[in-house]
């Protein structure tokens, strides 16, 4: 019960909750976006109105996911005044730039292309439509650059100095800041794995088209996007690899504490690593499954399986030099250690996921060839389809995993190794009040989602639709006969003459 009195506690929490709930969105609408481009792409190739539905269907998904993560993510910008005042008086210099500069010149381009996508196809040329959805999928990828940018600087401080008076951080070199330790390895890994959930979720709908077997249209385009998704997942999966290797090596060289709380490490020593296990973080003991090859994470991070890296017991009291450490870039470290255990397992989560969703994509293609192989376009049975269909839990609770050890282990610190989280939160915030805004909080995201869920499933149970208009377009083109030719220009003639008719009629009735 005491943590319910903790106001920095609440306060964590209070924006824990915001950021996961906001985070659902923003993967989705990131990697959605993407898809949305590659299928107006097609359609700008083959102009087969069956492709401009499947862009429109895309476009339509996205915009309602899109809508809902800026609705979610202005809320956490509010915090930073209301719940974490003394951290935006002391890095507010800093951490404002990269805001600003995601709103003015990511948030705008994005919004406005994804105006021109909505609302002027039949406006502007195709070509020009074709590079709009590519300019709203690029304004999302780049907006999550400058975030991400004003959460590296917190990981890995850099290009900055701290007034003598101790009162605040100001900027000292822009582009160092900007482009700390973390900030390449940390939007490489981000951004791949948003578009391992865009592609997880687009397979999903393609199982589900073929699951439902409802027309030969819904399967034609559930086999598309299962093949797509596909694609760009067997991409994505491998491309994450070398990403996580960076993002793990910059952790070793950057941030020892949080490299020891992901491996349960209390001494002193070459880094294993570990298939499984339970810290007890009062005991301060691991029990560990570890690979037989000892010093192995030493290894991944510096080539050498001897590499001695500063356990937890040695950082957890107060300043330690860390010059003495080779694999280790930073020279101090003030102490105190994050909650271990929970970090530990949330490496390890997102670590396994990774190796389910290799066996998701193996199954993914099982599934495609099937259905390739099927006569109606639908395999017989139901359990790989509806394995595919729920896929996308698995990358969205992997990246969720990732942010925790991401959040959680730069604890105690909101800055590392500069600002500690107590001292930065807002003083004339009650817990009472911080309560009462977490169950609002929850209720209103709750009513939220679930009108955003239903909006989205409605969109998918409809499905691509082909315009009335385009089909008619298709139907007379598709046919290159002299009847058809034929038949199209007496359509066309019949339609003027009609055209001519009303308006006489019209006149004559005036």
């Amino acid at each position: 019960m005491e943590l319910l009195t903790d106001v920095a506690f609440l306060s964590r929490l209070q924006f824990a909750l915001t950021v996961i709930f906001h985070f659902l969105f923003v993967p989705l609408s990131i990697g959605l976006g993407l898809f949305a481009a590659l299928a107006e792409t097609r359609y700008y190739k083959t102009r087969d109105p069956k492709d401009k539905a499947a862009s429109r269907f895309w476009v339509k998904v996205f915009t309602t996911t899109f809508i809902i993560g800026v609705a979610t993510g202005i809320t956490m910008e509010f915090s930073f005044g209301t719940n974490w005042a003394n951290y935006s008086r002391f890095v507010g210099d800093i951490f404002g730039a990269p805001l600003a500069a995601e709103a003015l010149l990511a948030f705008f381009l994005e919004s406005v292309f994804l105006g021109v996508v909505l609302f002027a196809r039949e406006k502007i040329s195709p070509k020009l439509y074709l590079v709009s959805t590519w300019l709203v999928w690029f304004g999302s990828a780049l907006s999550a650059l400058w975030i991400l940018i004003a959460n590296s600087w917190m990981q890995t401080p850099a290009g900055y100095e701290v007034l003598p008076d101790g009162s605040k951080a100001v900027i000292t070199d822009f582009w160092a800041a900007a482009l700390n330790p973390s900030t390449v390895p940390r939007y490489l890994h981000t951004v791949d794995s948003l578009l391992i959930l865009g592609s997880f979720v687009v397979m999903a709908v393609g199982a589900y088209y073929i699951l439902r077997k409802r027309t030969p249209d819904q399967i034609a385009h559930g086999k598309v996007f299962l093949k797509r998704g596909l694609i760009v997942g067997i991409i994505t999966v491998i491309l994450m690899l070398p990403f996580a290797h960076m993002q793990a090596a910059q952790v070793a060289e950057t941030q020892p504490a949080k490299l020891a709380a992901m491996e349960g490490q209390w001494e002193d020593g070459p880094v294993g690593f570990a298939i499984t296990g339970i810290v007890d973080d009062k005991a301060e003991k691991s029990t560990l499954l570890e690979l037989p090859i000892p010093g192995f994470t030493s290894f991944l991070a510096t080539g050498s399986f001897d590499t001695v890296y500063p356990g937890l017991n040695t950082m957890k009291d107060g300043p330690v030099d860390l010059s003495g450490y080779e694999g280790v870039k930073v020279d101090s470290y003030e102490g105190g250690i994050p909650g271990v255990n929970i970090t530990f397992q949330s490496y390890h989560i997102m670590v396994l996921l990774y190796g389910v969703m290799i066996i998701w994509l193996i199954l993914a293609g099982v599934l495609l060839k099937k259905s390739n192989n099927a006569s109606d376009g639908a395999p017989k049975g139901k359990l790989l389809p509806y394995l595919i269909v729920f896929g996308p839990l698995i990358p969205f609770i992997c990246i969720q995993a990732g942010w925790m050890v991401t959040e959680i282990g730069r604890q105690p610190w909101v800055v590392y190794n500069l600002l500690l989280t107590n001292d930065a939160i807002s003083m004339g915030v009650s817990a009472v009040e911080i309560l009462i805004t977490i169950a609002l909080f929850i209720v209103f995201y709750v009513v939220l989602f679930i009108a955003w869920l239903r909006i989205v499933l409605k969109q998918i149970k409809t499905g691509p639709v082909v315009d009335g208009d385009d089909a008619v377009k298709a139907s007379v083109l598709s046919d290159s006969t002299p009847a058809a030719v034929a038949v199209g220009a007496s359509a066309t003639e019949c339609s003027g003459d009609a055209a001519v008719s009303e308006d006489k009629d019209q006149k004559d009735g005036e």
